[in-house]
């Protein structure tokens, strides 16, 4: 069987609830069906942008069990698996291959700030479980640990792992693992004050691991395509620069605030935050629905802008 190849747009979706705080899995059809139908590659549910520390696991374990029913066998669905430990993320990961599935996505288990030599073992363990394709998410900022360059190099030689998301910020790290030429797909975080996506792309990277594509898949699909002619580098810019007050604004608060907030202004199906977390109001959010509509994207997907209103 050959090995699955992603690129494009790896969109890190939220997690949709109704008034009530429940998962609302009509959203998830209606969201899912919004990324395939504006070419995202593939969607990461159960990310730190679907609030997967606040979910329960029963909860987990259902969103799983619905939304792999809706796959429709074009967009690849990929599932957050990262538990306290390694039989934690192991188990969910197995969960998650029964269910049918297409892959997971693992970090290292927040809070312990385990050493390097740790975590690459833990990866090693948990590929070496299941057969289920995996990617690895690199994310110091979030889970105080980092895999470096060599690390990841041996991980990314077992046959299970397909897919890399950097999020360090060091340019020189992304350039280390791709020119190692590993059969993974090579992607960077959207956030623009770590400043990956430009030389991610510019160095033969294959896309973006983003949660902007919440707001703009087509946009986002079209910025993560990997450059192929001397032309494409050019269009790039282009699209970069345009998209670059919507890139600032879904990380001007911390991961899924400013999104999941904006989503719900804008009329795309959300709702609320899980507490302690609050969504934005008054000019924060104000400042969001303007861009959007200068962006033109309000109209381009039929979005209302009732913003402080609807959202308050």
């Amino acid at each position: 069987m050959s090995k699955m190849r992603i690129e494009g747009s790896f969109v890190a979706l939220i997690t949709p609830f109704n008034a009530d705080g429940t998962v609302d899995f009509k959203a998830f059809q209606d969201l899912l069906k919004f990324q395939e139908d504006n070419g995202t590659a593939a969607v990461l549910i159960l990310g730190s942008t679907g609030e997967i520390s606040m979910l329960t696991m029963e909860e987990r374990r259902e969103i799983i069990s619905k939304t792999a029913r809706m796959k429709t066998g074009g967009m690849k669905l990929f599932y957050g698996c990262t538990g306290g430990d390694t039989k934690a993320s192991i188990d969910l990961v197995r969960f998650a291959k029964g269910e049918g599935a297409d892959g997971a996505i693992l970090a290292a288990p927040a809070y312990i700030c385990a050493s390097e030599a740790d975590i690459e073992q833990y990866f090693l363990d948990i590929a070496e479980s299941t057969e289920l394709p995996m990617g690895i998410y690199n994310n110091p900022p979030r889970v105080k640990t980092d895999l470096g360059h060599e690390a990841l190099l041996r991980l990314f030689q077992h046959p299970n792992f397909v897919v890399h998301k950097e999020s360090t910020g060091r340019v020189g790290q992304v350039a280390q693992v791709i020119a190692g030429n590993p059969d993974v797909a090579i992607m960077c975080c959207d956030s623009p004050n770590l400043g990956l996506v430009v030389p991610t792309m510019a160095l033969g990277g294959h896309g973006t691991a983003n949660m902007t594509g919440n707001l703009a898949p087509a946009e986002m699909a079209a910025l993560s395509k990997p450059w192929t002619a001397d032309t494409d580098g050019f269009a790039f810019r282009e699209s970069y620069m345009r998209l670059l007050p919507l890139l600032h604004y879904t990380y001007s608060a911390i991961n899924p605030v400013a999104v999941k907030s904006l989503m719900k202004a804008v009329g795309l199906p959300a709702g609320d935050l899980r507490r302690p977390l609050t969504g934005l109001k008054g000019p924060a959010l104000d400042k969001g629905v303007e861009i959007m509509r200068t962006l033109g994207l309000l109209d381009q997907y039929g979005l209302n802008a009732a913003t402080r209103i609807a959202a308050e």
